[in-house]
């Protein structure tokens, strides 16, 4: 298969099945015959094959031309796309196989030699492996659809094709262990992982894979069910599952858990289902299931390898790994099976078995193992670059890794040829730089640096005759010029023999920029060097033995290319292509010239400067527009073709309008688009390549004139263009010309080369149309950007961005190796004295200075120099003068004290030791500032914890307890309640009522009423102006009366009307709007949505929360705080109660205490034998008043101190109290005593008296013992009262307490729910907060929206009102013009003599003159006339003999001034109208883009709307998953299971019951109501039925009266009149008089009728004899016209009998007739008319004769 097969992608095979195969199927059974007929489509034969040379990519040529085919001829492949994921394959021991572009490159290891196989789409290749027999591989293609293709080994037959996998592109392919599957994954947009039965062309299974990228997918080699693929960020495990519908592929995402996500990129399937992975860091990651088991690393934390590993084989009990830092592994594969993480250390760690360093610039990221059975040796792709050879048996034989091939790694960045021989040099960032003989398909040398390579030059002959000499920038800014020599040819002079056929050796380098060198050129002469760079600077240099720089320049942006004007300009420049879209041509700077001393910057070099402007939006828009004006052409010529075939049948057809799409618009991009390449046309002209949206054109440039403006703000137009067929996406981004400039070549963006034929001296272009075209490199990111022709134009080599490097023949490879059978490349001899020059200096410190830093600093350094010399003597002469200054003190201590000088005296100025006083105080300040603060913080901390520990708590804890049980009551412990400002916060957007939203910002004006100023418009009377009517008519007794009673009459109608129209107004009012609906049923209707409706629960995910019951944080700040306080409220109440108990408690114990003397003194009273024991009395516990706590006596304080001295003496044991419960402890103590000797005293008493009293009964008489048994009784009476009042009071106090109790303990239950719920609505009050902020700002851009829109609807409104205004105006503008023709033609009369010509008068255009010109003007016109250009020829011609300024003759005088007028009036009228049209059309404008904006906005706030709609409804839908605690009982429960509560409620819906009883009884109410309603609905509808025929009926009645009223007045008045008018109609003095006066006058003209009918009459006998002069002239122009025919019969009959000879005279003669017949016809014309005027005039005047200037013509003789 050679490279020249190229083709477009076909899909038709070979079928070379036999005869036998295609007859299968018994054909009198068609089941049977369709089922073979399936078998034999299922099964292909094994004997199918493809044509390739029918299926091969092919290049493209445009439709008739006379391009060849084979244009170009691939040559040899120089390059290696070593970064591309898996491209290497071995398909035997000596042939690899790789991807190049759009080639399958087949490379013989041990010759060297290549094979090509091209793409079958031309859209490139995806992924490539071998079968693992090695019998087939496949090629997994990109493009649009693209196909897979299987293709036989060693024959390289195709052999199948399989289709439909995916979109655009295979991202890997693979086999399974016996080859009968294929698993292939696809990239971008589909990521479709598929399983082909390859062999049958099907597919087996399909899914997607994941929605990232996928580096990688293959089967399980123990499992042929188990699939695992990998990418970007996840490992997938998948299974072939059989399910009840068939195959089906089932998958299991990996989960990395707590270890960091990474890429993976390599794998391995271990025997009992675990997988082994690699990571970004280098460790191994041991999967079992889908999560990690444990992480492999090396001893002490190491990482497995440095950068990314791999692993890619279990062989002999090892798991080989690779890695990026150029290391194989073998670990030992037990240790990491059974590895397992312990609970502190997810790590597992363990040392490598084996290792082998390939290199130390290598990374291994694939491995290909060699097909021979037991055999150790694996093939490696090393993305720096190489493939490499590796045994990996790991013994004591083991032979060191081979590099088998070397190639650049990356994009090429810089490429061209010798001048002189094939030789071609590149370099790229991988800091090589490559020479290749092309001719001889082999690399010649090679050398490294310590930066990338980023531009490449090979010097013209004009600089080195040996053509050996390379210019090469780097991506530090360094340029190095390299010398190419044939090292063999050393050893003639120095005896030395040197290997290899060519090197390279640095000559200088020199670093002129401090960013990556873009571009370098020579001068078209060779004396100059120009260096461009990315840092926006040019360097120039001399050429010579040693390179000199002249000097640098700043240009607009970064230097994408350079180019010197060729030798067929006159003057030398310097074109520089700028990527930001500048090109700066600069004048060739002077070598000679003076250099400034401080800086390489050159100063004021001539220059102009071209800014890319893009058209090409507007190019499309201008195409677009062609496009729809030829469509619309054709399709009128349609048209018309289809109206005259349709006029013969139907008489026509309509035409259709379509409505036209909007054009495209004009887009300048922002940012700017790139440029791509340029070059000189001719001298100040250039073409321009453009890339991102501009590209798919040409664009012919030129400098503009003015250069004055900043190159920044600069903006320039492409003068012409040419576009690029099929490049609107796809730039050009490099360019070349064959040396005959007959071919431009040129490297696309998409990876593409194109050829086009030129004509010679072609600088425009203009022969740019049929090109060739051929895709070469890969399709996605190998951009062509390096492109050139060999010296003898035979050879074309690329270089693009996936590192392939291609070089083409324009000759067959037969004639090629005919033509350059005896040429060989030719390496340069090295120079004269090369072996004894000392190798030049380099520049290996990427922070090296640049030339120009360089400069700088050693001026800086000089500067500084200079400086410090001053300061050195400046502090030398200090140290003398101080020195001095010493030994003068010294002397004055010597003097006696009455001599010695004072210190001050010494001092030569105060202020020096104001300055130093003032230094301390501030110092001093300083310090007590430092202190003060911090006395400040302890304060502060001091006043912090008393208000946390004593301050926080609103109240001590109370506790109450009974008397009789030991129940008792305790208060709550309140903490203070923050302090909050009473004042109303300001609601933020989200509580502001919608009604506020809806309301306009300000208040709009009411609608205006018509102006009344200078330009109202007022209507004009334009008729004559009224004769003046005689005065000191008086009028008769009776009309004065009647004209009174006639205002009296008309005042009574009018108050009588305008009383009519107040209660029309009234009524009106009244009338409710046709859409105007019941308040009853609008507030039935609020409620019913309110309550009704379909309410769903806060659950639903339709849910939409109410806008009165949304919530934000202000909100639910203000719930959670009045929770708070009513909580605070409660518990404060609950304590005032208990408090009150304790004070009654209190009061009690005094109550009590007081009975108990009471009782202590009636036993006093009573026998001993009727004594009860006293009731014991209770005590007042410290816990019941704790604000006693703090108040202690002088006795109680030196106890204290007694007990903390003792305390301090002894020692601290276990158990023992503090001070203050000691001191406690004591004081209860001390009060117990107390009470028990007072007991004791008591029962003392008590004894006493017993004794007392047995003493005395003996003494006694009996009246003395009744009347003490009296005394007893009422003393036990007495007793016995109190004991029980003292018992009812403590069982009433006990029962108070115990009441109390349980109304705390229910309070308790209810707090503890308002704590859960306070924590609700703490919880909501933290999402509250997580959504305020996105809250905030949609609701602060929804108010801007609807503050905006109601300013908009207010300016529309006003817009609205402003144009009814104009169009009133206008309307009443268009009244005055039609009253103003009436009154002109009211104005002519009925007589309308010279109607035409004042018509003429009044409607001609005139120019007025404006003001301000008028008053410059020395003459007085006012207006000149202006010709009609509409009206036709003649009409113009009759204009032009009128003279309108002058009253033509007969004309009367005032009717022709008063036209004068009118056509002033109009022509007023005519610019009022079209300044009002004018503002008119402005409101209109105005209207138009205010709607416009209200529109957008409506729809902005629709949207903003939906915005916070959304964010509601996410929060709401946290807040429902926030948990609420409910308790229940469990006879509440009714979500039984068997009788049993289940242990989950979550299904279960929680209900009041008294909310559920609600519901139910609303059922049936509801049902009432619905029936009502139907009811109600029913009896509305009959209602509105009834009425809508009763107001038909009122509206025909209307219509009759309308009609009779309209009869009567026809038939009193003779016309519709206004009625109220004529009722107001009072009498007028004014029409009185002038009735009076009317009659005066008719008496007096009736007199001069009379003698005017005495007149006519006279007239009238002139008129008949007038009319009968008439008549004979009239009888005598009869008679002529009679002549005239006779004598036309004579000459017809003459013309028939003259003979032929006399024809010519006879014509003569005729002729001569007919002129004079023409003649007479005219002068009878003349009479006739003057006759016809004649009889015009007698008849309006009665006068006779012609006018003056008008004779009778004579007869005509016959």
């Amino acid at each position: 298969m050679s490279d020249e097969n190229k083709g477009s992608v076909g899909e038709e095979a070979e079928d070379t099945r036999s005869a036998s195969q295609q007859e299968d199927g018994d054909p009198e059974n068609p089941a049977v015959q369709q089922e073979t007929e399936e078998e034999t489509r299922n099964e292909l034969s094994a004997d199918i094959t493809y044509k390739y040379e029918e299926l091969h990519s092919r290049p493209f040529i445009t439709p008739d031309s006379d391009i060849p085919d084979n244009l170009l001829h691939l040559s040899h492949s120089f390059g290696y796309d070593s970064r591309r994921r898996g491209n290497l394959q071995l398909l035997d021991d000596s042939t690899l196989m790789f991807i190049a572009g759009n080639l399958l490159v087949l490379l013989n290891v041990s010759t060297r030699e290549q094979r090509y196989l091209r793409s079958c789409s031309g859209g490139g290749i995806g992924s490539i492996t071998a079968h693992p027999s090695k019998e087939y591989f496949t090629v997994a293609e990109k493009g649009n659809l693209p196909n897979i293709i299987v293709y036989e080994y060693p024959s390289l037959q195709l052999h199948r094709i399989l289709r439909g996998g995916t979109e655009r592109a295979y991202s890997f392919v693979d086999f399974n262990q016996d080859g009968s599957l294929l698993a292939s994954v696809g990239g971008d947009p589909d990521y479709m992982l598929t399983v082909w039965d390859w062999k049958k062309e099907e597919v087996m299974l399909s899914c997607k894979a994941v929605s990232q990228e996928v580096y990688r997918v293959s089967f399980s080699p123990y499992n042929p069910g188990l699939l695992t693929s990998s990418g970007s960020h996840h490992i997938k495990f998948w299974k072939m599952a059989s399910t009840y519908t068939g195959l089906k592929l089932q998958g299991l995402m990996g989960h990395f858990g707590k270890t960091a996500a990474t890429d993976i990129e390599g794998y391995v399937e271990l025997p009992d289902g675990k997988v082994v992975s690699g990571t970004d860091w280098g460790n191994l990651l041991v999967w079992d299931g889908n999560g990690i088991k444990v992480e492999i690393c090396r001893k002490e934390g190491r990482n497995c390898h440095a950068g990314k590993a791999q692993p890619f084989a279990l062989e002999d009990g090892q798991l080989m790994t690779i890695g990026s830092d150029g290391v194989v592994r073998g670990w030992d594969f037990e240790g990491i099976n059974t590895a397992d993480s312990n609970i502190l250390n997810s790590m597992f760690e363990m040392e490598p078995m084996n290792e082998m360093v390939v290199g130390h610039n290598v990374s291994l990221s694939s491995v290909v193992r060699s097909s021979t059975p037991d055999c150790f040796v694996w093939f490696a792709q090393d993305s720096s670059g190489a493939i490499w050879k590796l045994d990996l048996s790991f013994t004591y034989t083991t032979p060191d890794p081979e590099c088998l091939f070397s190639f650049h790694a990356g994009p090429i960045k810089g490429l061209d040829v010798s001048r002189k021989s094939h030789l071609m040099a590149t370099t790229a960032l991988d800091r090589s730089i490559k020479v290749f003989d092309f001719l001889a398909k082999k690399e010649l040398t090679t050398s490294r640096f310590n930066q990338g390579g980023t531009a490449l030059s090979w010097a013209p002959t004009l600089v080195n005759q040996g053509g050996g000499l390379l210019v090469t920038g780097f991506e530090d800014g360094v340029v190095r010029l390299l010398e190419l020599f044939n090292p063999q040819r050393l050893h003639l002079a120095s005896g030395r023999t040197l290997k290899g056929d060519a090197k390279l050796r640095l000559k200088q380098a020199f670093k002129p920029h401090n960013a990556p060198v873009t571009a370098v050129a020579y001068e078209r002469n060779g004396e100059i060097l120009a260096t461009g760079s990315s840092d926006c600077t040019v360097f120039f240099f001399t050429v010579g033995e040693k390179y000199n720089p002249i000097g640098f320049v700043k240009v607009p942006g970064p230097v994408q290319a350079l180019e010197w004007s060729p030798h067929s300009h006159s003057e030398n420049r310097l074109l520089i292509l700028c990527q930001s879209g500048h090109v700066v041509e600069l004048d060739s700077p002077d070598p000679e010239a003076q250099k400034p001393a401080k800086t390489f910057k050159l100063p004021a070099l001539p220059s102009r400067c071209f800014r890319f402007r893009s058209i090409k939006s507007r190019i499309k828009r201008e195409e677009e527009i062609a496009r729809r004006q030829e469509v619309k052409e054709n399709k009128r010529k349609e048209r018309e073709k289809r109206l005259k075939e349709s006029n013969q049948q139907d008489g026509g057809l309509e035409e259709e309008e379509e409505e036209e799409e909007e054009l495209p618009p004009i887009c300048i991009p922002d940012p700017p688009s790139t440029l791509c390449c340029g070059f000189y046309s001719q001298p100040g002209q250039f073409w321009l390549s453009m890339g991102g949206f501009d590209a798919g054109f040409l664009y012919h440039c030129k400098f503009s004139e003015n250069q004055d403006q900043d190159p920044e703000q600069q903006q320039d137009e492409p003068f012409s263009f040419l576009p690029i067929q099929n490049a609107d996406e796809d730039p050009i981004c490099s360019f070349t010309f064959s040396s005959d400039r007959q071919l431009l070549i040129c490297g696309m963006n998409s990876g593409f080369i194109r050829v086009y034929p030129l004509q010679p001296g072609d600088h425009s272009l203009t022969s740019m149309q049929a090109y060739w075209t051929l895709s070469v490199h890969d399709n996605q990111y190998g951009h062509l950007k390096h492109i050139c022709c060999s010296h003898d134009d035979h050879f074309v080599l690329t270089a693009g961005d996936d590192g392939n490097i291609f070089s083409f023949s324009l000759l067959p490879s037969e004639e090629l190796q005919e033509s350059m059978q005896k040429k060989r490349a030719k390496v340069p001899s090295p120079r004269r004295g090369l072996e004894n020059e000392a190798v030049a200096q380099d520049i290996e410190d990427p922070a090296a200075y640049s030339i120009e830093t360089a400069k700088q600093k050693l001026e800086k350094d000089r500067l500084r120099r200079e400086a410090e010399l001053k300061i050195a003597a400046k502090r030398k002469k200090l140290s003398e003068l101080q020195k001095k200054f010493k030994q003068l003190t010294n002397k004055i201590q010597s003097l006696p004290e009455h001599c010695r000088l004072k210190p001050w005296e010494l001092q030569l100025d105060q202020r020096f030791t104001e300055q130093a006083e003032r230094v301390k105080a501030q110092r001093v300040r300083e310090v007590r500032k430092q202190i003060s603060w911090e006395e400040e913080r302890c304060s502060i901390a001091l006043s912090k914890l008393q208000d946390w520990f004593r301050s926080s708590l609103e109240s001590t804890m109370v506790t109450v307890v009974a008397i009789r049980s030991e129940h008792r009551v305790s208060t709550y412990r309140l903490p203070a309640l923050t302090k909050t400002s009473t004042k109303p916060t300001n609601q933020s957007a989200a509580s502001q009522p919608d009604g506020d939203r809806n309301a306009a910002p300000g208040r709009r004006r009411s609608r205006a009423e018509p102006a009344k100023n200078g330009n109202n418009l007022e209507e004009e009377v334009v008729l004559r102006p009224p004769v003046a009517r005689a005065a000191g008519i008086k009028l008769a007794d009776r009309q004065v009366e009647r004209l009174r009673k006639a205002a009296e009459k008309a005042e009574q109608a009018r108050a009588k009307i305008e009383k009519r129209k107040q209660e029309w107004a009234q009524l009106y009012e009244e009338k409710p709007d046709e859409n105007c609906e019941d308040p009853k049923d609008v507030k039935a209707i609020r409620e019913a949505k309110e309550i009704i409706g379909d309410l769903k629960l806060k659950s639903d995910k339709d849910f939409i929360v109410p806008k009165h019951l949304r919530m934000n944080t202000e909100r639910k700040r203000a719930e959670l705080m009045s929770l708070e306080e009513n909580i605070q409220k409660r518990q404060t109440e609950m304590n005032r109660h208990i408090v009150a108990l304790r004070d009654s408690k209190v009061h009690l114990l005094s109550q009590l205490r007081a009975q108990a003397e009471q009782v202590t003194n009636v036993q006093q009273r009573l026998p001993a034998h009727l004594h009860r024991p006293p009731p014991s009395l209770i005590t007042i516990l410290p816990e019941e008043t704790p604000e006693k706590r703090m108040q202690y006596s002088q006795a109680t304080l030196e106890r204290y101190r007694v007990l903390r001295e003792q305390r301090l003496k002894r020692m601290e044991q276990e158990g023992d109290m503090g001070l203050i419960e000691q001191l406690d402890y004591e004081l209860e103590e001390k009060e117990r005593e107390e009470g028990k000797a007072l007991q004791r005293f008591d029962s003392s008493v008590i004894k006493e008296e017993e004794e007392t009293t047995e003493e005395e009964e003996a003494e006694m008489s009996e009246l003395e013992e009744e009347l003490k048994r009296e005394e007893e009784i009422r003393l036990l009476h007495e007793r016995d009262s109190l004991l029980e009042q003292m018992e009812s009071s403590v069982s009433q106090f006990d029962a108070e307490l115990q009441l109390l109790r349980h109304q705390k303990l229910r309070l308790d239950w209810q707090l503890k729910m308002a704590d859960l719920r306070q924590l609700t609505l703490y919880q909501e009050l933290l999402l509250m907060k997580e959504f305020e902020k996105r809250e905030d700002s949609l609701e602060q851009k929804l108010n801007a929206r609807v503050e905006e829109e109601s300013s908009i609807s207010s300016k529309l409104e006003e817009s609205s009102e402003q144009l009814e205004l104009k169009q009133a105006d206008l309307a009443r503008l268009r009244e005055r013009e039609m009253a103003l023709f009436a009154a002109f033609k009211a104005s002519l009369g009925q007589e309308k003599k010279f109607e035409e010509f004042l018509t003429k008068v009044f409607k001609r255009k005139v120019k007025r003159v404006p003001k301000e010109e008028e008053e410059e003007k020395d003459s007085d016109e006012d207006w000149d006339e202006d010709s009609d250009e509409d009206e036709d020829d003649s009409s113009s011609e009759e204009e032009d003999d009128v003279d309108c300024s002058v009253c033509p003759p007969g004309c009367e005088p005032e009717l022709f001034e008063n036209t004068l007028q009118l056509l002033e009036r109009r022509l007023d009228l005519s610019e009022l109208m079209k300044e009002e049209k004018k503002s008119f059309d402005a409101l209109k404008k105005e209207y138009d883009s205010l709607f416009n904006k209200e529109k957008c906005l409506k729809s902005g706030r629709t949207a903003a709307e939906g915005d916070i709609e959304l964010v509601y409804r996410e929060k709401q839908k946290k807040m429902n998953e926030l948990d609420v605690v409910v308790p229940l009982r469990l006879n509440q429960i009714e979500f039984l299971t068997d009788g049993s509560v289940p242990s989950d409620l979550s299904p279960a819906l929680v209900l009041d019951r008294t909310e559920l009883k609600r519901l139910e009884e609303r059922i049936v109410q509801l049902q009432q109501e619905k029936s009502q309603q139907r009811d109600l609905y029913c009896v509305a509808r009959k209602q509105h039925v009834r009425l809508l025929h009763e107001r038909k009926d009122m509206n025909t009645k209307i219509l009759v009266l309308e009609e009779q009223c309209n009869q009567l007045m026809m038939m009193k008045y003779g016309g519709q009149v206004d009625l109220e008018a004529l009722q107001t109609l009072s009498g007028d003095r004014t029409l009185e008089e002038l009735k009076q006066e009317k009659l005066l006058k008719e008496a007096a003209y009736a007199e001069e009728i009379k003698e005017w009918d005495a007149k006519v009459d006279e007239a009238r006998e002139t008129l008949m004899h007038v009319t009968r002069n008439d008549t004979e002239l009239l009888r005598s122009m009869t008679s002529l016209f009679n002549q005239k025919k006779e004598l036309e019969n004579k000459l017809k009959a003459r013309q028939k009998t003259m003979g032929s000879q006399f024809q010519d005279y006879r014509r003569r003669v005729i002729q001569g007739d007919i002129q004079w017949f023409k003649n007479v016809l005219k002068v009878q014309s003349q009479q006739a008319e003057a006759l016809r005027r004649e009889i015009f005039l007698l008849s309006r005047k009665g006068g006779s004769g012609l006018s003056s200037n008008q004779d009778w013509l004579p007869p005509l003789d016959p």
